[in-house]
């Protein structure tokens, strides 16, 4: 199959925006990256899907007035990633984008119960958009055993094998509200070969931090790790706390933003400037637990997602694991971006029938396609 231009997709955990991106692929390599953006949501643009996401269990049934306001979450999550495709793909110079994967709005994920939730319709997106979408990515996993994500580390896999310089197994390190790790040995050619890439999600990384820097300093983020940099670090705490059951647990594994929500109750007490140490040292121990689980040690852990652009977090990082630590930028990727431009190369895998999930990332039984595709 000859690459084409696809768009990818991604509404985070956060809920700050759409990220947008465009890439040339044919599903197995990367040919070109396409301008991408991230477009934030306005004041109350998805107030129906935070309620939703907020406490789903009133929603998950779809009656009464529940359903009404399930109606118009799913409606508000499709009418903004429509509105943001809309706008990058009007820039000057944008290409001409044949397929877009769209992720949707995790609203709850439940590895161990057999299900995951994103809200957004990719059928009404296609017809938005007067193009094929690729959508539902974790379904097909699900049913074939496995917990549904990472769905990441096969993207990161092409990208591992474009760089000139990876002569040996590489991390990429994703920090968003939940961390997760792709392991990956790029002498390989195909991503679902046993012994190439492994996947799983790390524990708790930018969610407990945001949640207790709203809580406390009425902000969003440690912007550049501030706060962090200036507490300190109680140890006690972390070595009582309950997620060192999570980073011995082996893989596969994956989690819930929420998951973790009692670790913010255990740093009452604290100052703000040592919650915000604390929580911070928290995510980078997580982080640097997986090393535990992976085939053979990797000369480069890759960092990406919002967590890249805290430097206390990753100064955490590389301080236990014995392996150069870079931001995605620093390899020539995007570390901003890279989760929507996974979802377009995803997309085109969709469209040809290609795994997306391998027994090593998720779990799953073997090498599973899925994703539903809906045409204009």
């Amino acid at each position: 199959m000859e690459p084409v231009w696809a768009l990818g997709l991604m509404s985070g955990t956060s809920f700050d925006g759409v990220d947008a991106a465009c890439l040339l692929t044919d599903g197995e390599t990367v040919s070109g990256f396409g301008p991408g953006a991230e477009f934030p949501y306005a004041p109350g643009e998805m107030d129906a899907a935070r309620a939703v996401h907020r406490d789903w269990r009133p929603y998950r049934a779809g009656t009464g007035e529940a359903a009404a306001l399930l109606a118009r979450a799913e409606a508000e999550v499709t009418e903004a990633h429509a509105a943001a495709a809309a706008r990058l793909l009007a820039r000057e110079g944008a290409p001409a984008v044949e397929i877009a994967g769209f992720h949707g709005q995790t609203v709850a994920h439940a590895p161990e119960a057999g299900w995951t939730w994103q809200l957004g319709r990719g059928d009404l997106l296609a017809r938005g958009l007067g193009r094929e979408v690729a959508w539902d990515f974790r379904s097909a996993d699900m049913k074939a055993g496995g917990q549904g994500a990472p769905l990441v580390p096969f993207f990161h896999h092409a990208l591992a094998r474009g760089m000139a310089d990876a002569d040996g197994p590489v991390c990429f390190l994703n920090l968003g509200g939940v961390g997760n790790v792709s392991w990956v040995d790029p002498a390989s050619e195909r991503p679902e070969t046993p012994g190439t890439l492994v996947g799983f999600d790390t524990g708790p990384a930018n969610a407990p931090i945001d949640d207790w820097m709203q809580a406390k300093f009425g902000k969003s983020c440690d912007f550049n790790g501030e706060a962090a940099a200036a507490g300190r670090v109680h140890e006690d705490l972390l070595a009582r706390n309950s997620v060192a059951e999570w980073i011995s647990r082996k893989p596969p594994k994956s989690l819930d933003r929420n998951d973790f929500a009692q670790v913010l109750a255990g740093m009452e007490g604290l100052s703000p400037e040592d919650g915000a140490a604390t929580l911070t040292a928290l995510a980078a121990r997580c982080a640097a637990g997986a090393a535990a689980h992976l085939p053979r040690p990797a000369a480069r852990w890759i960092l990406c997602g919002g967590g890249r652009r805290n430097p206390t977090l990753a100064r955490m990082i590389a301080e236990r694991v014995e392996a150069e630590v870079i931001p995605a930028e620093a390899a020539g990727l995007d570390g901003g971006l890279m989760e929507a431009q996974a979802f377009a190369w995803l997309a085109v895998r969709v469209k040809r029938g290609l795994p997306l999930t391998s027994p090593e990332t998720t779990g799953c039984h073997a090498p599973t396609p899925g994703g539903r595709l809906s045409r204009p």
